[in-house]
C-alpha cells in the first residue's frame, strides 16, 4: 500500500473483498511504525454511530506496492490513533 493511495481492498476472514477508502496514513516515531486509517466504500455516516473506521498498521514495500496489514495491538497504538482521528475530524470541520 502506497501513502496517498485513495482506496484499498482489504479481504475479510472469509475471503471476501471489500474496497475502502483510506482517510489517512501517517507514521509514528514513538512506535516505528506506519498505520493508516480507512471505511468501507458507501459506507456513509448514519445519525448515531457515523462509519465503521479501521486502523491498522502497515509494513510499506520498497518498491511501492502493496504492504501488509499488521493489527493494532496495544492500547497506547489505540490512543495516539484516536488523537489522530480526532484532528483528522477537527481539521475537516475546520475546511467546511
Amino acid at each position: 500500500m502506497e501513502h496517498g493511495e485513495n482506496q484499498i481492498t482489504i479481504i475479510d476472514e472469509k475471503g471476501n473483498e471489500q474496497l475502502c477508502e483510506v482517510l489517512f496514513t501517517f507514521e509514528s516515531e514513538d512506535f516505528g511504525k506506519s498505520y493508516v486509517l480507512f471505511q468501507p466504500v458507501g459506507e456513509f455516516e448514519d445519525d448515531e454511530e457515523g462509519p465503521e473506521i479501521h486502523a491498522y498498521a502497515f509494513n510499506p514495500t520498497e518498491e511501492g506496492g502493496d504492504g501488509e496489514l499488521i493489527p493494532i495491538e496495544t492500547e497506547e497504538e489505540w490512543d495516539m490513533i484516536e488523537e489522530m482521528l480526532n484532528t483528522f475530524y477537527e481539521e475537516e470541520e475546520d475546511e467546511e
